[in-house]
């Protein structure tokens, strides 16, 4: 297992205060506040302590309210809403500085046989034909300023390998449409709730930035403003996150300074694994 991939295991694994409430430690990736992947982690993690081992999480609905302080940890307060025959939903509530900057609803069922049908996976060359994030940073990382190569070059605990690659220092204008291939960087515990928060952390990188491909801006665009306001994910299917995910990414609209993106997740084998939903603003602040 890499070193960042253990760091992060460490990251999503929570204190337990007292029932019901855990707290967890920030990570700083040089972004001007907590990355939301890791604030969804934890919360999944947080959450699935109060569930049956027998039920994971079949689908969450999150909202991010404030930026987080990645310097202060955050507390978890998960509320039992539902234990019933088949499904189990539990909310959970993150604070920081005494106020809630996030909220998760998730929902619990455990295996059931019934009907079965899904999307076809798009026919995409495997990750063995493309670079990873890191190494395409590193080529303009000369033009970089130091808080962004921070955050994008060096090792990383979930290795991304674009299809198609937009330079963030040159954005053009290109189709609402991305591919990335997803794997965590090293073996993962034989746990399937590690596995979707695993998941969970991955899905926010680089999935609202599909929705400014077509306006020709980017993270890097000065006095332009991108967060998420909410994010949700559906798993469909049992998968492993130490092995090749094909995300498939498009916006069909953004409007009134918003921006929607869909995401599948598909195993190698073309199994539709998990489906993804974010919404979030990006505007000009001046």
């Amino acid at each position: 297992m890499s070193k960042p991939l253990s760091e992060l295991l460490d990251l999503l694994q929570l204190e337990k205060l007292e029932e019901g409430l855990f707290r967890g430690q920030s990570e700083n990736l040089g972004l001007p506040q907590v990355y939301g992947g890791q604030v969804i982690g934890q919360a999944l993690s947080a959450a699935r302590y109060t569930v049956d081992p027998d039920r994971t999480v079949h689908s969450f609905h999150s909202y991010f309210l404030y930026p987080g302080d990645s310097e202060k940890p955050i507390i978890y307060d998960v509320e039992n809403l539902r234990d019933g025959r088949s499904f189990s939903t539990r909310r959970v509530k993150a604070v920081q500085n005494g106020r809630p900057i996030f909220y998760l609803t998730a929902s619990y069922h455990g295996e059931a046989p019934g009907f079965e049908h899904q999307n076809t996976m798009p026919d995409i060359p495997g990750p063995e034909n493309y670079a990873s994030e890191s190494e395409l940073v590193a080529r303009i990382a000369h033009n970089l300023p130091e808080n962004i190569k921070r955050v994008f070059c060096g090792e990383k605990p979930i290795e991304i390998r674009p299809v198609t690659v937009v330079n963030p220092l040159k954005p053009e204008k290109v189709e609402p449409k991305q591919y990335l291939w997803i794997k965590a960087n090293g073996e993962v515990p034989d746990d399937h709730l590690i596995h979707q928060y695993l998941l969970g952390y991955a899905s926010d990188w680089g999935f609202l930035v599909t929705a400014l491909h077509p306006h020709g801006v980017s993270l890097m665009t000065p006095n332009f403003q991108v967060a998420t306001i909410d994010h949700s994910i559906w798993f469909h299917r049992p998968f492993k996150m130490d092995e090749w995910l094909l995300y498939v990414i498009d916006s069909p609209t953004a409007s009134n300074t918003r921006g929607l993106v869909r995401g599948e997740i598909y195993n190698r084998a073309g199994d539709l694994v998990a489906t993804a939903v974010q919404e979030g603003v990006m505007r000009f602040t001046k």
